[in-house]
């Protein structure tokens, strides 16, 4: 049998991630960026003062890219240390430079400082993706800002909004995702050179207790490394509290990227808007003039995921011990990596989906007919008082008249013939022409047109103008 299929493999590996995140949370840009953190502790030292060459870091520089995997793997199962295996093997292939390679450092020097610039990096692959969905949102939003259709509280039926304003709904929690996003990367810091409890003991005895020396070791290392901050103090690791906020970030996104997908999925049940459908896509096995949303279904499934394996870090980093403990590893391997994978997927997704949706406004408007003679009941008894009639009396005959109209809709099945019941009534003395001027849905929207133009114009295209993003391929799996 085929060794790839008798294996247990991540679903958001060889169905959801994109390709470009999955190399993010790789070994491959793991371990190089490993390297380059070694060959920036060494040129920071050298530069500071010890006794490093050139030709070691030259040597350390050609080598970096050329990782021998099968000397570290089977460094690893005789000394159970990643990265005292992966020294070794970055010394077999560095003779000169292989006794000042890891000089003073401990594992999380590499460990930590990699987990940091691989998470910052992953989260400005999001930042893009987020972008290009808010203007996908914003396309949609402005197409539809001017058509009516019915809202809902409670999932019943309430006053008129838009089809774009209900869509600025979903854009606005998206901005706010993105403030949450940016804020955090404003905070980017680097682990650096702590040592073994954070107290860079080690690195003051390589330099004779000069203490601005190994502060600029700190600085200089992040610089390096393209980070302008050091944490201004930690333990051996930095605070997990990092990968909680990270998280809670990305949880964030998910949790806006439901509500969008639960409304479509809400919508398209009531016909009035469908994600993509493809001509060859089969919606159900056994129901073929099915068309299930199944993308929007996918993006709540995988969106719900994130919400909870955002505990993770909350619960790993309440629970560290003073300076170190190992109780943190095995769990951020898996629930670090798999957030940012999931919320790739989503993301991916959410483009599609917004990118493509069907609107059906026949069907929007019947909706809206069905309900309309209801909610414009308080603008018939204006225009009817208007015309002699007394307001407390005809309050009461339009109460009746719903009602009865009312039941008939539900208990008999029959279509809405409250207007009808309303002309007909004499005491009223409107026509039915004069009621169906008042039954323009366009007059029952508010300013709810006016705001998405407004939101789009202040919030959306400051965003868009301030971050070109090019186009982002995107080929949806099974």
């Amino acid at each position: 049998m085929n060794n790839s299929k008798n294996t247990y493999e991540s679903p958001l590996n060889s169905r959801y991630a994109s390709k470009e995140m999955k190399y993010i949370f790789s070994p491959d840009k793991k371990f190089k960026t490993w390297r380059k953190l070694w060959i920036a502790l060494a040129e920071t030292e050298k530069e500071l003062g010890l006794n490093i060459t050139d030709e070691q870091i030259a040597e350390l520089k050609a080598a970096a890219d050329d990782i021998n995997y099968d000397v570290a793997e089977k460094k690893e199962k005789e000394v159970r240390h990643d990265v005292m295996a992966h020294v070794h093997a970055y010394g077999a292939q560095c003779p000169k430079a292989k006794g000042i390679i890891h000089l003073g450092a401990t594992s999380c020097y590499v460990g930590d400082n990699t987990d940091i610039i691989i998470m910052y990096e992953a989260l400005n692959l999001i930042r893009k993706k987020l972008i290009k969905v808010i203007e996908n949102l914003r396309e949609f939003a402005m197409k539809y800002k001017d058509m009516p259709t019915l809202g809902f509280t409670h999932f019943q039926a309430a006053q008129l909004t838009t089809v774009g304003k209900r869509a600025s709904l979903w854009l606005w929690e998206l901005i706010m995702d993105l403030e949450d996003l940016d804020n955090q990367l404003k905070k980017a810091a680097l682990l650096g050179s702590k040592g073994t409890t954070g107290t860079q003991a080690s690195f003051l005895e390589l330099f004779d207790g000069d203490h601005e020396k190994v502060k600029n070791l700190d600085k200089l290392i992040a610089k390096k490394m393209g980070f302008d901050k050091v944490f201004p103090v930690s333990g051996q690791t930095y605070s997990r509290k990092l990968d909680y906020q990270m998280l809670s970030v990305l949880s964030g996104i998910a949790q806006s990227a439901y509500k969008f997908a639960n409304d479509v999925r809400l919508l398209q049940h009531l016909k009035e808007v469908e994600e993509p459908f493809e001509k060859t896509q089969i919606g159900s096995s056994a129901m073929a003039y099915k068309r299930n949303p199944m993308r929007s279904e996918r993006i709540c499934s995988l969106a719900r995921y994130v919400m909870v394996d955002a505990l993770n870090p909350a619960i790993t980093t309440s629970t560290q011990w003073f300076e170190r403990t190992l109780d943190d590893s095995a769990n951020k391997r898996i629930s670090v990596p798999e957030a940012f994978l999931t919320v790739d997927a989503i993301l991916n997704i959410y483009m599609n989906v917004a990118s493509g949706m069907v609107v059906y406004p026949k069907v929007i408007a019947q909706r809206i007919n069905s309900e309309l003679p209801f909610m414009a009941t308080e603008n018939i008894l204006m225009d009817a008082v208007k015309k002699g009639g007394d307001r407390q009396e005809l309050h009461e005959r339009i109460r009746r008249h719903s009602m009865e109209a009312g039941r008939m809709v539900k208990e008999e099945g029959l279509p809405n013939d409250l207007i009808d019941r309303i002309a007909n009534d004499p005491a009223f003395n409107l026509s039915k022409q004069e009621i169906e001027k008042i039954l323009i849905p366009e007059n029952f929207i508010g300013r709810a047109n006016k705001q998405v133009e407004e939101f789009v114009s202040e919030y959306v295209d400051p965003i868009i103008a301030a971050n070109k993003i090019e186009d982002v391929e995107v080929e949806l799996t099974v």
